[in-house]
């Protein structure tokens, strides 16, 4: 989800920036050049899921896609969605530049985690269990990637937690629907290749 240009405090706006660009250098260190364009279908991905959206204060809603991005990416989560949110900015004026580094680690720092807690079940578990991981990775991807942006709106300002109390009550639908939609993928991977659920690992 993006929080818009003029919201957010200098301090807040440089540690975003700051985090978001040491997780992309992680990234790019540990990616796999030959993954690229996987790298950039998922970028392309979120590119577009993110753009169908409806504002909702100082932030919007829309699909988000950081489970299955995690569990896919890894740490090359931090550049794909970089690029996407990069690319809304300045083709859109979507989301701003000036909010480019808190917008990316809010939902690439949320994919690393799911990545780092779902990823083994995923990859080894039983078709069902590895469903049910799936649907808890999308789940709480965006559940703390609410929680990350709540702490940014409220690390600006304390007014702005009735702002952040809407923007969770919204995502809820959001938390499902990805949910069901990361097992799904992960599900269909499985079957048809599962080499790329290996890829962020090796």
């Amino acid at each position: 989800m993006h929080i818009s240009e003029g919201f957010l405090s200098a301090p807040v706006l440089l540690s975003g920036g700051v985090l978001t660009a040491a997780g992309t250098a992680v990234g790019l260190k540990k990616l796999d050049y030959d993954r690229v364009p996987e790298v950039a279908i998922l970028s392309a991905t979120f590119f577009v899921g993110s753009f169908i959206h409806a504002q909702v204060g100082p932030s919007s809603v829309h699909l988000l896609l950081g489970g299955v991005i995690g569990l896919l990416l890894g740490w090359a989560a931090f550049p794909a969605i970089l690029i996407a949110l990069f690319l809304q900015g300045i083709l859109f004026s979507f989301g701003g530049l000036t909010t480019l580094g808190v917008n990316t680690f809010n939902v690439a720092a949320p994919s690393l985690i799911v990545y780092y807690m779902f990823g083994k079940m995923v990859r080894t578990g039983t078709p069902r269990a590895a469903m049910i991981a799936g649907f808890f990775a999308g789940a709480l991807a965006v559940v703390l990637t609410v929680l990350c942006v709540a702490i940014a709106l409220i690390g600006t300002e304390e007014g702005f937690i009735k702002s952040a109390e809407a923007v969770a009550i919204v995502h809820i639908p959001v938390m499902i629907i990805e949910g069901i939609i990361t097992a799904i993928v992960v599900r269909f991977i499985r079957k048809v290749n599962p080499e790329i659920l290996e890829a962020p690992y090796v």
